[in-house]
């Protein structure tokens, strides 16, 4: 019972067959619904984001949608390459002269719509405002517009791991010009820095302390997932533990049933399912088990400010709400949730995704995956370095100075944390994990300390830490020497064009962020 949820993720390795990829992709940009969403951190909308500015003083600065330019480096290992228009946001409406500046990167997405996070509605301009501090928002490599290459091809993308997205953030550190006052005097030997993350830019910002040490002065690790794992199926546990015991009940039932017809013989009872859920056309069953995680990823869409009408609340009430009743805490049972969630998935939650029905698709958990998408560079399933990464990066055993650790008991990303279940990792005065009652990177909304006590008392110590860090710094006596660097004509271009438009490369993924 305990561990329902997550055999549905080994249903779909055991039954992973060779297939093909879908033709067409879903409304929120995923190439098939057997890919699970990209975690990202919780967008923070402004109500005018082109409105200018006003800073403490009284200046009118650029409006927080003002988008700059910073010379990237295309391949740190080899500057002869040249370099990429990386996009940032910036604004210093808390800043004065000697404050600290924060950096922050979305992560694994378009960071347009970020500019949220220059603001005091997030804990990264919370600190700024505390601490007289800039803000800055930068776009990670192969995202947005903030391409290496205008293309994806496997050449390309060989420069996109994680040791050129730690120089890169260290190369922007030591060698940007601000565009405000006193910009080109605030180099981390001239000024503390800080560096904060949310989900995978979470644990970015653990592995750059841990591998570029002596850069950024502190860190804020959100729902930091510092361990890479391969098997994750503690994934669904805090789905398990923190959704309405009706619909957990209800959801283990139906997945138990799943698996055992699954895994058997009956070949009507397959089709019965197959049929139910509006995936009768397809063939391998990893995807039809694949495609019913849908309905639970959307928990790591839920914020503490999220309302009834969330997408997961939905899903629950479509299968524990009868004829105006609600279910008992065991459930309805199987018979009515395996009817009541097929009804739901095939004719709401999917109805306008006529790819699922017409369309095989793939499990991203399974390694093939890499093989199918990249041929020329995995002609074999490839096994992926989760040891190497742990090791060169620390995971959990992550020991570093100055650096936050904040974490939610219902993320579904938790047990990737330095707050994981099996895993114990020691809160220290250079290293404190605290963690609230959030869901994923809440506590980077100031919303969600206003809405959760548990959060805001997060949120409060971490800027009591930040204050104690901060006075503690010292410049370098030894400044940073930038590199000369030669820009290649033959690489300067950033986006690619289709018709007369620019489009990001990867615009495949288009929404950014979860609100």
């Amino acid at each position: 019972m305990a561990n329902r949820l997550s055999k549905l993720v080994a249903l779909v390795v055991s039954l992973a067959l060779p297939s093909l990829l879908a033709s067409a992709s879903l409304p929120d940009g995923r190439l098939n619904a057997n890919m699970l969403r990209s975690p990202g951190i919780p967008l923070v909308p402004l109500e005018e984001p082109a409105a200018p500015v006003i800073s403490r003083n009284g200046t009118v600065l650029p409006p927080y949608d003002t988008v700059y330019y910073f010379d990237q480096l295309i391949d740190h290992n080899n500057p002869k390459l040249g370099t990429f228009k990386q996009r940032y946001w910036h604004t210093w409406e808390f800043y004065e002269s000697g404050g600290p500046i924060v950096l922050m990167t979305p992560g694994e997405g378009n960071a347009d719509g970020y500019s949220g996070y220059l603001t005091n509605k997030t804990i990264n301009g919370l600190i700024a405002q505390q601490q007289n501090a800039s803000t800055i928002v930068i776009e990670h490599r192969f995202y947005g517009f903030s391409n290496p290459y205008p293309d994806l091809t496997v050449n390309s993308l060989r420069v996109h791991n994680l040791e050129q997205a730690v120089n890169d953030l260290v190369y922007f550190a030591q060698n940007v010009v601000l565009p405000m006052p006193g910009g080109n005097q605030v180099t981390p030997d001239k000024a503390p820095w800080i560096l904060i993350g949310g989900s995978y830019s979470g644990a970015l910002t653990s592995w750059t302390m841990v591998n570029k040490p002596g850069i950024f002065w502190a860190g804020y690790s959100s729902s930091g997932v510092v361990e890479a794992i391969l098997d994750f199926w503690e994934y669904f546990e805090p789905i398990r533990l923190n959704m309405p015991a009706n619909c957990s009940a209800d959801v283990q039932a139906v997945i138990a049933e799943v698996d055992k017809t699954f895994t058997g013989k009956n070949n009507t009872a397959i089709q019965a399912i197959k049929d139910a859920f509006g995936l009768g056309n397809m063939t391998h069953l990893d995807d039809i088990a694949g495609a019913l995680r849908n309905n639970l990823w959307d928990w790591q869409s839920l914020q503490p400010t999220t309302g009834p009408n969330g997408q997961f609340y939905r899903f629950c009430d479509a299968l524990e709400v009868k004829n105006g009743i609600s279910a008992p805490a065991s459930g309805w049972g199987l018979n009515h949730a395996l009817a009541a969630w097929s009804s739901y998935f095939k004719n709401i939650y999917f109805s306008q995704r006529e790819s699922l029905s017409s369309a095989t698709m793939i499990g991203l958990i399974v390694p093939r995956q890499c093989q199918l998408m990249f041929p020329e560079a995995f002609p074999t399933p490839p096994t992926p370095a989760i040891q190497r990464t742990n090791s060169v990066y620390k995971g959990w055993n992550v020991k570093l100075d100055r650096i936050f650790f904040a974490n939610g008991q219902r993320d579904p990303w938790k047990d990737a944390t330095v707050s994981a279940t099996r895993h114990t990792v020691q809160s220290t005065a250079q290293q404190p994990i605290f963690i609230g009652d959030g869901f994923h990177c809440s506590d980077l909304k100031t919303a969600s300390g206003q809405a959760d006590p548990t959060i805001m008392a997060v949120q409060v110590a971490a800027l009591g830490y930040f204050k104690t860090w901060l006075a503690e710094w010292k410049p370098n006596p030894k400044p940073h020497t930038p590199i000369t660097v030669n820009i290649s004509p033959a690489i300067s271009g950033n986006v690619a064009v289709y018709g007369s438009a620019p489009k990001p490369v990867n615009a495949i993924f288009k929404g950014v962020g979860t609100n």
